[in-house]
């Protein structure tokens, strides 16, 4: 047990008088974040143990975030206690059954009605002013930039040069331009199949919500039912998106009665997110060393040429990744499973 973990330890023991030790410790598989989790065992109880470095972590946004939540009646952690200043979280033990390992061809349907009911009911209260920061457009930029930085000059050694970026920068204001324009709701950020844990009566648990914005209405759909770790036929796709838009309309959300309109939306708003996520994904693996995330990258690819591929506004980045990227993307040994 390292510092952090007997600081973290020691602290737990104070807040469950009835603690045993070490041999109620286990570690539990962590995140893409520098946060680590330990299960603590007391009995017939468990407990989650969370080091979360204030130096990198956004505690007090996640402690928040929780409240909101769950005053919306979203399952979420419960909290028993917190030192956000030092890093130091002990909440409810939600489990381990994340949503991907349970689906299926015949319980996806289930399960993603589920999940898409459970972001109505998170966008079913209003966000005070102040309550949440904006997803605006220079958090947009900012992760479209990870992109050219990460994925093309750092990952591929492929940077682009002064008409590619232009034709970058084209892409990119439109992406921007699309998100803006959408009804504002609570934006999760990472709403999907691994941050989704099924309880035992069914129900949907939410985690890893402390980047929680105010933006696009179609952002968390796009995470869910474009998950960059695993991929559903479009038509399927497309219905369900079609009978989430539908619900939001006849609980009352104004702006939505264009399908067309809400699936460039939704289309749009996911190749932002996925742009995004190969820079990220790069910078997980080169930064962190966190290589497990470059066995990802040929599923994102493969939403991003997707979306290329519909919308002929896309022209230049598709000729981009045919001309310029895609031939140095096959020769990687990460490619191999696309």
């Amino acid at each position: 047990m390292d510092d952090r973990q007997q600081q973290l330890s020691d602290w737990a023991s104070g807040q469950l008088p009835d603690y045993t030790g070490p041999s109620d410790w286990e570690c539990v598989a962590g995140d893409a974040s520098s946060r680590r989790y330990f299960r603590l065992r007391r009995q017939a109880q468990s407990w989650i143990c969370v080091d979360s470095p204030p130096q990198t972590e956004k505690n007090t946004e996640f402690l928040q975030v929780r409240d909101l939540l769950e005053a919306r009646g979203i399952c979420v952690p419960a909290l028993v206690a917190a030192d956000a200043k030092r890093g130091l979280l002990l909440l409810g033990d939600m489990g381990d059954r994340q949503l991907l390992d349970l689906l299926s061809e015949t319980s996806v349907d289930g399960y993603y009605s589920k999940a898409l009911a459970t972001l109505r009911d998170i966008y079913a209260g209003p966000v005070a002013a102040g309550q949440l920061p904006p997803y605006d457009e220079a958090v947009l930029s900012e992760e479209l930039s990870r992109f050219p930085q990460w994925f093309c000059n750092a990952l591929l050694n492929c940077p682009l040069d002064g008409g590619q970026q232009q034709v970058f920068h084209k892409c990119s204001q439109l992406l921007i331009r699309s998100a803006l324009e959408q009804p504002r709701v609570f934006v999760h950020r990472d709403f999907h199949s691994r941050n989704l844990l099924v309880q035992a009566g069914g129900e949907l648990g939410v985690i890893d919500f402390q980047d929680a914005l105010l933006g696009a209405v179609t952002y968390d759909a796009a995470s869910l039912l474009k998950d960059c770790y695993i991929r559903w036929p479009r038509p399927q796709v497309e219905a369900w998106l079609e009978q989430h838009r539908q619900a939001l309309v006849a609980e009352g959300m104004q702006g939505l009665d264009d399908g067309a309109d809400f699936l460039r939306w939704f289309d749009w708003i996911g190749l932002q997110r996925h742009l995004k996520v190969l820079g990220t994904f790069a910078r997980l693996y080169l930064r962190d060393g966190k290589d497990a995330y470059l066995h990802d990258l040929p599923l994102v690819l493969s939403y991003v040429r997707e979306v290329l591929g519909l919308y002929p506004q896309f022209d230049g980045m598709r000729r981009l990744f045919g001309e310029h990227l895609d031939p140095v993307i096959a020769e990687q040994r990460w490619s191999s499973s696309s």
